[in-house]
């Protein structure tokens, strides 16, 4: 069962209220539908991902061709003490390697 998007958009983030479309995004994500969302910059696009992610079980996997956003991110998610890692080109095999070995026994 799916832990309630609205209440971990306050308890992460601590806002009352989703914006424009985030909630039908979201709601679709959860609903298990493939599910494509374009939205400007600055439009709250993590969160249509990152608290999907929060309310399911497993690990939500992101692709992104931007290091420096991957990075803030996961920094950002740390801040909130939310378990994160990115993978990306110029990382030593050993760090990936840890990274992989972290998503699969839980760490």
């Amino acid at each position: 069962m799916a832990a309630n998007p609205l209440n971990i958009l306050n308890k992460y983030w601590g806002y009352d209220a989703f914006r424009p479309l985030q909630e039908d995004i979201i709601q679709s994500v959860l609903d298990g539908k493939d599910t494509l969302a374009l939205m400007p910059t600055g439009g709250g696009k993590s969160i249509c991902f990152q608290v999907p992610a929060l309310a399911q079980d497993g690990i939500c996997i992101v692709v992104s061709p931007l290091i420096a956003l991957m990075k803030d991110q996961v920094h950002n998610l740390h801040q909130r003490d939310i378990s994160a890692a990115a993978m990306y080109s110029g990382m030593r095999k050993r760090d990936i390697d840890i990274t992989f070995d972290n998503c699969i026994y839980g760490n």
